[in-house]
C-alpha cells in the first residue's frame, strides 16, 4: 500500500456533507468507537463504516486501538500542511474560514481517553525518524528541544531547553522499542522553564498543579520510502491549561520535523512575525 497524501485528497472527502457531519461529532468528542459514531448520526453502519474509510484514506481522521475496541480521532495534519503552506501567501482575513477549520480539527475533548492523535506520512526510514526523535542533534533543530537519556524503558529523562536543564525522578522513558515504538512523561514544569520560555508565574502554576502527562510514538513503515508516524499524548488534565498548549503545538513540531528529515532543514521560524 502506497500513503500518498495531496490537498484534493482533504478537499474531496470534504465535500461530503455525510462525512463533514462524521468530522463534526468527533470535533464534539474526539475518540469514538463505529458504534458510538453510528448512534448519533442518521447514517446506517454500513454508511459511517465507508465514510470513515474515506476519511481515513484522506488522512483527515486517524484510529487507534484500545484493547478490542478501535477508536477514531480526528487528524490535524492536513489542515495543518495547508495552513503552512498557504496561509502566509494570503491576507488573514481572506483565509478566516480556514483558519478557524485548522483549530476546529485540533481541537482536543475533555474526556480520560488519548486526548491528542496525531498522524503524518515522512519520507524517511524507521531507523531516521528514530534519531530525529531521540537525537539531540535533531531535537534542537525542530524543536529547540535535547534529550539526556540511554532511551531504555524505565531510565531517567533529561529535559534541556532555551538553557534550562530540567530533571526529575518522574520524568521517565515508559517504553522504548526502537525504531517501532516510544513513549515518555512530560516534563516537569518549573519556574526556571517557565521564565525561560516566557510563561507567567499563573500559568506556569495551573500547568505545576495538573496531571503528568504522557506522550507516545508510534512509527510504522509503509511502502519502502514512507514512514506512518502517530503522536498520541494522553493523560491530559480535563480543562488543563497544557491540552490547550500542546493541541497548536504538536502540529508545528511534527510539520518541523517532517520537513528536516525531508529536506535537510526545518521550517522557517515564524515566531518573529506572530
Amino acid at each position: 500500500m502506497t500513503a500518498r497524501f495531496s490537498n484534493d485528497d482533504s478537499f474531496k472527502a470534504l465535500a461530503d456533507p455525510s462525512r463533514r457531519l462524521l468530522l463534526d461529532s468527533l470535533n464534539e468528542r474526539n475518540g469514538q468507537t463505529l458504534g458510538e459514531l453510528c448512534s448519533h448520526l442518521p447514517m446506517a453502519r454500513q454508511s459511517v463504516s465507508k465514510h470513515l474509510k474515506v476519511l481515513e484514506a484522506a488522512n483527515l481522521i486517524t484510529t487507534v486501538r484500545r484493547g478490542r475496541a478501535k477508536l477514531h480521532y480526528l487528524n490535524p495534519a492536513p489542515i495543518n500542511e495547508i495552513a503552512e503552506r498557504w496561509i502566509t501567501q494570503y491576507d488573514q482575513g481572506r483565509v478566516r474560514v480556514l483558519a478557524d477549520l485548522k483549530t476546529a480539527l485540533e481541537a482536543t475533548p475533555m474526556d480520560n481517553q488519548p486526548s491528542f492523535v496525531y498522524t503524518t506520512f515522512i519520507r524517511t526510514t524507521p531507523e531516521r525518524l528514530w534519531q530525529g526523535l531521540t537525537d539531540p542533534a535533531f531535537t534542537t533543530r525542530y524543536w529547540n528541544i535535547a534529550f539526556e537519556s540511554d532511551w531504555r524503558t524505565d531510565s531517567a529523562l533529561t529535559w534541556k531547553q532555551n538553557g534550562v536543564t530540567t530533571v526529575d525522578d518522574d520524568q521517565r522513558v515508559l517504553e522504548a522499542d526502537p525504531y517501532r515504538r516510544l513513549s515518555y512523561t512530560w516534563h516537569t514544569f518549573t519556574p526556571e522553564w517557565a521564565q525561560a520560555v516566557e510563561i507567567d508565574e499563573e500559568r506556569c502554576a495551573r500547568l505545576a498543579a495538573e496531571r503528568r502527562s504522557k506522550v507516545a510514538f508510534e512509527i510504522e513503515p509503509i511502502d519502502g520510502e514512507q514512514v506512518k508516524l502517530t503522536v498520541i499524548h494522553d493523560d491530559l488534565e480535563p480543562d488543563g491549561l497544557l491540552v490547550g498548549m500542546i493541541s497548536g503545538g504538536w502540529p508545528r513540531v511534527i510539520a518541523n520535523l517532517k520537513t528536516l528529515l525531508e529536506t535537510g532543514e526545518p521550517l522557517p521560524d515564524i515566531r518573529g512575525r506572530r
